[in-house]
């Protein structure tokens, strides 16, 4: 599990809960539910903290909840 915001919101457009993650830049994922989508964000963190860690790239430190105006 990592400490990264998730912010989940429903897409009429694609039919499927959308799970995004601020702090990583592209880093989102999809699920027919509310919890699906949450788990599959999850693994998409887990692979882009890999994927950046193979290509030498710094890594954000989970800052928690973020601050919207």
């Amino acid at each position: 599990m990592h400490n990264y915001e998730i912010i989940v919101y429903w897409s009429f457009d694609d039919e499927a809960f959308i799970a995004e993650v601020p702090e990583l830049a592209g880093c989102m994922a999809d699920g027919s539910s509310y919890v699906e989508a949450v788990q599959n964000a999850e693994t998409a963190i887990g692979e882009w903290i890999e994927t950046a860690r193979l290509m030498g790239r710094t890594i954000p430190v989970a800052r928690g909840r973020l601050a919207y105006a």
